[in-house]
């Protein structure tokens, strides 16, 4: 063989090696871009972050979401309702197995036309937007919100603003099958079987890891929760009437009535009657 028929056989290897080598890195290329864009696809709600547990302002606009399956619903929301832990105390697993199931893991009809991931009714006092929706009545009046991040926060106000749910805070926030049990104890929920829906998906889907995380760093703990005794609140920086109305569930002119106000501006220090009022869900 002569070394001109060598060369042309020692070029042909090193094309197609090249050759391989690039189709690999275009294909390894093109999988990056694949991903990115299914990442991009999941629309991850904003969340504060460390120690701070304030929301995002509510830009006004109702923001749709589309999730595909409950792993999604968990990828999605996994990190609020942790956030939701270290504000409340309210185990991270309880939260996520409540939203997957009263959302029908985001695709109910009322999550997809409301953002209510827990099914919260308006109850007197609800000042904020709603909707109409058949449940255990027809056209019942449910809570909506722009974002379901804003439906996770309501869902803790809700439970520690209730005098019902208060002995629910002496459990150990990794403890969630006295939680789920708790909750249906409570009236949270008429099926009988609901703790054991709320335990089969916690377990499933291991969601207790997320209890793990936020309770070993030291969250959750020594959560005040209303009671029927909370009579008097007093006045913090940055308190409104509409605030505290929204708080406490009672109107505005109910709060100035009580109080013999006569203006809505408020004082620091100042002591202003408010109760709790212990509505079902």
């Amino acid at each position: 063989m002569n070394k001109k028929i060598i060369m042309l056989l020692v070029l042909s290897i090193l094309m197609i090696g090249c050759k391989s080598k690039k189709a690999y890195s275009d294909n390894l290329r093109t999988k990056n871009v694949l991903s990115e864009r299914r990442k991009k696809k999941v629309k991850t709600p904003v969340v504060a972050t460390n120690t701070d547990t304030s929301l995002p302002k509510d830009s006004g606009k109702f923001v749709s979401f589309s999730i595909a399956s409950i792993p999604e619903y968990i990828d999605t929301f996994s990190e609020i309702a942790q956030l939701e832990m270290k504000a409340y105390g309210i185990p991270a697993s309880i939260t996520l197995a409540q939203g997957l199931l009263e959302s029908g893991f985001g695709k109910g009809e009322l999550a997809m036309k409301t953002n209510n991931h827990f099914g919260i009714k308006c109850h007197k006092g609800w000042q904020g937007d709603y909707d109409f929706h058949d449940d255990d009545e027809k056209g019942e009046c449910f809570r909506k919100y722009n974002h379901p991040m804003f439906s996770f926060r309501d869902h803790s106000i809700f439970l520690t603003t209730r005098s019902r749910y208060a002995f629910l805070f002496d459990y150990r926030n990794t403890d969630y099958k006295k939680w789920a049990y708790g909750l249906r104890k409570a009236g949270y929920a008429t099926d009988k079987r609901y703790p054991q829906k709320l335990i089969y998906l916690i377990e499933k889907h291991q969601l207790y890891t997320y209890d793990t995380e936020i309770s070993k760093a030291g969250y959750g703990k020594n959560v005040v929760v209303a009671t029927e005794t909370d009579a008097v609140h007093i006045v913090k920086k940055g308190d409104t009437l509409y605030s505290l109305s929204r708080k406490y569930y009672v109107s505005v002119d109910k709060l100035m009535q009580m109080n013999n106000l006569r203006s809505s501006n408020l004082s620091v220090g100042q002591k202003l009657m408010v109760r709790t009022t212990d509505i079902n869900k």
